[in-house]
C-alpha cells in the first residue's frame, strides 16, 4: 500500500487553481439523488417532517405494534384488557414476523434490481437506515452503552458543523457520533463524516463509507454539503489525535490552520462543538512499531497490552463506558463574507472551538464515576 496521506482539511481545493482528482463515483446501479442546491430544490432536512420517514429507534418500534401497545398494571399481553386475547397473541406475533420478512424482502429486492438512490457523493440512505445502522446499534447500545447529551445544540434543520475530538486507536468514535445523531435527534439527521484519505484506499471500507454518507476531508466537500443543509462532522486532530499515547489520553492535539472555521463562515453554518469521553481507553496505546507503520504505509503501528500479543482476539475493543455531548453552537452567519479570509479570526475561533471542546471533556472526565460503568 502507498504511503498514507491526509488531504488536510483547511486546503480549499476549490481556491489556488490547484486540481483535486476527480470524485470516484459509486459502484452499483442505483439511481443518483439530484443535488437540491443545484436543481433548486429543498434540502432533505428542510422538508417537513411529515415528509420524513421515522429513523432510529422510532422506526423499530412500529415493526411490532403489538408489543407497543400500553398494558395496564397487573396485565400481560394477551390478558383481557389490551385488545388482544391469548388465542390473538400468537397471531399477532406472527403476524409482526410476516411483516419483517416481507420487509426485508422488498429491501432485498430493490438491492437485486437497482431501484434505490445514492446521491452525487454515493449515500444511500436506506442501506444506512435499515443495514448499517441496525449494525453499529447494539455496539452503541449495549457495549459502549453511550450517554447523549445537548442533542438539542444540533438543529433541526439547515447545515451545521459537528467538530469533535478524536481518540481510540480506530476511529470507532467517529461510528458512534454518527449513530448517537441518528438515533437521538428529533429529526432524526444523518451525520455526514469527513475522512481522511485513507479511508477510501481501504477496498470494502471505501464502499461501505461512501454508502454511510463519508466523504473526503476537505473544504469542497464540506462546503458543498452545507450548502445543502447536511450535518457535516469533522475531527481536526486527524491521527495526531486517533494514533496519540495512552499517556496523552483526553488532552486534544492541534486543530490545524482553521479550514473548518472558514468553510463554516462561507456557508453561514453553526458551529457545534462535541466531546466524546470514553473512546481513549478502548485501545490504550502503549506503543508505536513506527518501522512496521512505514512498511505497511500506514500512519502508525498500535501496540496495546492486548495487540499483538493475543492475535485476533487482541483487536476486540474494551467495553467502556461512553458519553458524547454537544455544546452550545457557535453561531458564523453575522460576520461579513471577507471574515472567512482573516487569518487571525479564523486562529481565534479556531482556539475558542477547542478550548469549549477540551473544558468539556475535563467536566466530564470529573463526573464520571468509572471507565467502565
Amino acid at each position: 500500500m502507498a504511503d498514507a496521506k491526509v488531504i488536510p482539511f483547511d486546503d480549499d481545493r476549490s481556491r489556488g487553481g490547484a486540481q483535486r482528482p476527480a470524485r470516484r463515483r459509486p459502484a452499483g446501479t442505483g439511481r443518483h439523488k439530484p443535488d437540491p442546491a443545484a436543481a433548486g430544490e429543498p434540502a432533505a432536512a428542510e422538508r417537513p417532517a411529515s415528509a420524513r420517514l421515522p429513523r432510529g429507534r422510532a422506526a423499530g418500534a412500529r415493526e411490532n405494534v403489538v408489543s407497543a401497545l400500553p398494558e395496564q398494571p397487573g396485565e400481560s399481553p394477551g390478558a383481557p384488557g389490551d385488545g388482544v386475547s391469548g388465542e390473538e397473541a400468537p397471531a399477532a406475533a406472527g403476524g409482526s414476523w410476516e411483516r419483517r420478512v416481507a420487509g426485508g424482502l422488498a429491501f432485498l429486492r430493490k438491492r437485486l434490481t437497482g431501484d434505490y438512490e445514492v446521491d452525487e457523493f454515493g449515500f444511500d440512505e436506506e442501506l444506512t437506515d435499515q443495514v448499517l445502522m441496525s449494525l453499529l446499534r447494539p455496539l452503541y447500545e449495549n457495549y459502549f452503552r453511550v450517554e447523549v447529551k445537548g442533542i438539542e445544540n444540533i438543529p433541526s434543520d439547515g447545515g451545521a458543523l459537528v467538530v469533535a475530538n478524536h481518540s481510540g486507536t480506530l476511529p470507532l468514535d467517529g461510528l458512534m457520533l454518527q449513530v448517537a445523531v441518528h438515533d437521538n435527534h428529533p429529526a432524526g439527521r444523518h451525520l455526514r463524516l469527513l475522512a481522511a484519505d485513507l479511508v477510501f484506499m481501504l477496498p470494502v471500507v471505501n464502499e461501505l463509507a461512501r454508502k454511510a454518507g463519508h466523504t473526503l476531508a476537505c473544504a469542497e466537500d464540506a462546503e458543498r454539503l452545507l450548502t445543502r443543509g447536511e450535518v457535516v462532522g469533522v475531527m481536526p486532530e486527524g491521527f495526531k489525535g486517533i494514533g496519540k499515547p495512552f499517556s496523552d489520553r483526553y488532552k486534544l492535539q492541534r486543530f490545524g490552520r482553521g479550514g473548518f472555521v472558514s468553510t463554516a463562515m462561507r456557508v453561514g453554518a453553526p458551529i457545534v462543538p462535541c466531546s466524546i469521553v470514553g473512546a481513549e481507553e478502548i485501545y490504550p496505546m502503549i506503543g508505536n512499531a513506527k518501522t512496521l507503520a512505514r512498511v505497511l504505509g500506514i500512519p502508525y503501528f498500535p501496540i496495546t497490552p492486548t495487540f499483538p500479543w493475543l492475535g485476533p482476539l487482541g483487536a476486540v475493543p474494551l467495553p467502556t463506558k461512553w458519553t458524547i455531548q454537544f455544546g452550545e453552537p457557535i453561531a458564523t452567519d453575522g460576520y461579513p463574507p471577507e471574515a472567512a479570509e482573516d487569518p487571525m479570526l479564523m486562529f481565534n475561533l479556531t482556539d475558542q472551538v477547542r478550548e469549549q471542546i477540551q473544558h468539556t471533556l475535563y467536566k466530564l472526565l470529573v463526573q464520571r464515576r468509572s471507565v467502565f460503568f
